[in-house]
């Protein structure tokens, strides 16, 4: 591990090594904040590909490919006066010390839960902070983690069951209603349906300690595998999975999940 000074000096070195690929390189120099969105909106997502592998020099890698574009975006502002990294980190200093005053003054957070409640209530008092509970959750933010995040901010201020087994009555209940729906054959009304049905599952998940994006993950990677499987068996009879019969494709899922049972990364 580096010590402090070494940690500095490195963070020196990369912001010098930026100022001068915006002066020498011609790539460098043409991007602007909004040519490097979408660039940073897929390292965001390689970085959670990394967390979930565990590895960690795939995760250095991409915390690495993430700085980068913090750096960058900090040093267009400062091209254009308006703020630079200095500001960004003074900024970000400022903020935590003011949202943990149980360790910079004199508040009591007992646990977690009482941090998060803090937090929210903080944030609100910000001259430009979050004026609603739910304006602070992003526009943008994929749909799973987002349903998650607005539970979460609604159940700071109490909006929440009182028993999270209660949750399973209202998944029972969007059942039924798709249900019902399909019968009447309204595919807008079932698709909200779907939809409702979607954010209660999402909500059971949180209420008993479960990641839903993560757990979703999980599924899709081992899905992933066992259709591999299937798709390695049918290239070794020489035929494509299309061509497959329907209980050889059965019998060779039933084969992947009894073989990698719990390999999600086959």
């Amino acid at each position: 591990m580096n010590s402090r000074e070494e940690k500095l000096a490195a963070i020196g070195r990369l912001l010098d090594i930026m100022d001068e690929l915006r002066v020498k390189c011609p790539w460098d120099r043409e991007q602007t904040m909004l040519s490097l969105r979408n660039a940073t909106i897929e390292e965001c997502f390689e970085l959670m590909d990394a967390i979930v592998e565990g590895d960690p020099l795939y995760i250095k890698k991409e915390l690495g490919d993430l700085l980068l574009h913090i750096v960058f975006y900090a040093r267009i502002a400062q091209e254009e006066g308006r703020f630079d990294i200095g500001d960004v980190a003074t900024a970000l200093c400022e903020k935590l010390i003011y949202r943990h005053p149980h360790v910079y003054g004199e508040a009591v957070a007992a646990d977690a839960g009482r941090v998060v409640q803090n937090w929210e209530v903080l944030k609100q008092k910000e001259k430009d902070g979050n004026k609603t509970i739910l304006a602070g959750v992003p526009k943008g933010m994929p749909a799973l983690p987002k349903a998650c995040r607005i539970q979460q901010k609604a159940a700071t201020v109490g909006f929440d069951w009182h028993e999270r087994q209660e949750v399973w009555a209202k998944v029972r209940e969007e059942t039924e209603e798709i249900q019902a729906e399909i019968e009447g054959a309204d595919a807008d009304r079932l698709e909200a349906e779907f939809g409702d049905l979607l954010f209660s599952v999402v909500n059971a998940a949180r209420l008993y300690g479960v990641n839903p994006d993560l757990a979703l993950e999980r599924t899709n990677r081992k899905f992933m595998a066992r259709f591999g499987y299937m798709e390695h068996k049918a290239k070794e009879k020489g035929v494509s999975l299309q061509d497959f019969p329907a209980d050889e494709m059965e019998r060779y899922w039933n084969e992947a999940k009894t073989k990698h049972l719990n390999d999600e990364t086959l």
